[in-house]
């Protein structure tokens, strides 16, 4: 009599049931945009994680592309280029100005959406420019007090020395010996 086959939870298994394939791992993890994004979830959740994409921006960039009820993971290279393409290039694609990450750039005077380290470095530098001339954020930035308003009064305390701090009292016998 033939013993029928058992799976590791002590049932039998099923013969001739297809087994489907596993996800593989680079289909899960997508690199995009200096970012890697899992591609298990749908294109305007993905797409989030890339630093300076919104909620808002990323569902304009999904609906533009025609991916919105695609995963990210099931895209091909031509319709990842193609997004990649949308959120580093928006006017292209006739996305309203007003989603846009950096509205007039006082600089050039441009509108522009920026990513990832453009975005970082944009920052630093806009904070760096704002301590070289002393401005009222500036000056805030550079103390490390709260820069938009908030109150100091009871808040925004961590990092700070709060308190006295006493001398330890001298044991008696210990003193310094006197010079003459």
């Amino acid at each position: 009599m033939a013993e029928q086959k058992q799976d590791i939870a002590g049932k039998p298994a099923a013969t001739g049931a297809a087994i489907a394939p596993r996800q593989s791992q680079a289909q899960q993890i997508i690199r995009l945009v200096e970012a890697n994004l899992d591609g298990r979830r749908p294109v305007s959740v993905a797409i989030r994680n890339i630093p300076g994409v919104s909620f808002m921006f990323s569902n304009a960039v999904a609906k533009v592309s025609g991916l919105e009820d695609k995963k990210l993971g099931d895209l091909s290279e031509h319709q990842m280029k193609m997004l990649e393409d949308i959120i580093t290039n928006p006017a292209k694609y006739s996305i309203p100005l007003w989603l846009y990450n950096r509205r007039t750039d006082p600089v050039t005077g441009k509108d522009m959406h920026m990513t990832a380290s453009t975005l970082d470095l944009t920052t630093k530098m806009d904070i760096n420019e704002m301590k070289k001339i002393k401005s009222y954020k500036g000056v805030r930035h550079s103390l490390g007090l709260p820069v938009r308003g908030q109150r100091t009064r009871s808040t925004g305390r961590q990092g700070k020395t709060v308190g006295v701090k006493r001398k330890k009292p001298e044991k008696p016998g210990s003193a310094a010996p006197e010079k003459k």
